[in-house]
């Protein structure tokens, strides 16, 4: 297994870490400043999100650098970025931190654009990332944070960013799976 894999792999491992910090409650004493509060568990399982999430660009880039592109990598990369999004944005609702119809929508488009592609495969074709799927992934990415770590700083100067980057993270998925489907809605006529 090449190294581009086991970046990709180790992603997919960390899921059930960062579900058992966020979801199991654990006896420490949260962190408390004014009216903001935080667990450690939020804590570690924001850093390991992140780490996850940054690790999503650099095993492509490996693949492509090292010339080490593979069938595997081409099912577990898209696996791996899904799995990641979707177990943390099913935790965030658990834990009242995010409407469920939010989440919802995203992981209905990300089922949605995955069927597209499967369907463009069985054409012969690949569909490529496009700058509107780039753009919904950082912005979820970016919201994931901003709601894991309850607001932070933003809550003291009273700007409910968090509420406003679930907003936009729904708006741009949603977009962004429209485009997809636009664009490729000749795989859906040939294959009605």
């Amino acid at each position: 297994m090449n190294l581009a894999n086991k970046i990709t792999l180790a992603r997919i491992f960390l899921v059930p870490l960062i579900m058992f910090l966020l979801l199991v409650r654990l006896d420490f004493n949260p962190i408390r400043i004014e009216d903001f509060t935080i667990t450690y568990n939020q804590i570690f399982a924001t850093l390991i999100f992140i780490i996850a999430a940054s690790t999503d660009g650099l095993d492509g880039y490996i693949a492509r650098k090292r010339k080490m592109v593979s069938n595997l990598g081409k099912l577990l990369d898209p696996l791996a970025d899904k799995l990641l999004i979707a177990a943390v944005l099913i935790s965030l609702v658990d834990m009242g931190k995010l409407d469920a119809w939010i989440a919802i929508v995203i992981i209905s488009r990300e089922f949605a654009v995955t069927g597209l592609r499967q369907i463009a495969l069985l054409e012969g074709k690949v569909l490529a990332a496009s700058k509107w799927g780039k753009w919904k992934t950082a912005i979820q990415i970016a919201a994931i944070i901003v709601l894991l770590i309850n607001n932070f700083p933003f809550t003291f100067l009273d700007i409910p960013v968090d509420l406003i980057a679930s907003w936009a993270m729904a708006a741009i998925t949603i977009y962004s799976g429209i485009d997809y489907f636009v664009k490729n809605k000749e795989l859906l006529v040939l294959n009605a």
